[in-house]
């Protein structure tokens, strides 16, 4: 008898980023365990996406929140990507000045997917 199978976890793929699900509203003592979550993913997998979707409506605690994990995961060597916020949590955070990455969006410098840049002819070499 053999029940032999592949190290790890199973039905996990190691390329895709751990989710975080955050349901709100999220006291001080959850915040604390929360940053120790993301920062011990953030050296395995860089991105820890985290799925704000359930927060409730945005507000300051929110943007502390999100700060606090985003300092958490960049202790650990990464970042923290969100899924599914509300515009008014956007538009919070921009607010603030807190650019974190959004699940979907093009990073900030990078091209779109699909895009390239054209050089036009007598163009000068840069």
């Amino acid at each position: 008898m053999s029940c032999g199978g592949a190290p790890g976890l199973p039905d996990v793929d190691p390329d895709t980023a751990p989710v975080l699900v955050l349901r709100g509203p999220v006291t001080p003592d959850e915040v604390v365990g929360l940053c120790d979550v993301v920062r011990g993913l953030a050296p395995r997998s860089g991105v820890v996406v985290c799925d704000v979707a359930g927060l409730g409506s945005p507000g300051l605690g929110q943007v502390e929140l999100l700060a606090r994990l985003e300092l958490a995961a960049r202790r650990g060597g990464g970042r923290i990507r969100l899924r599914d916020p509300e515009p008014a949590l956007r538009a919070l955070l921009g607010l603030v000045g807190l650019g974190v990455q959004v699940e979907g969006e093009v990073e900030e410098g990078e091209p779109a997917g699909g895009v390239e840049e054209a050089v036009e002819t007598g163009d000068a070499a840069p």
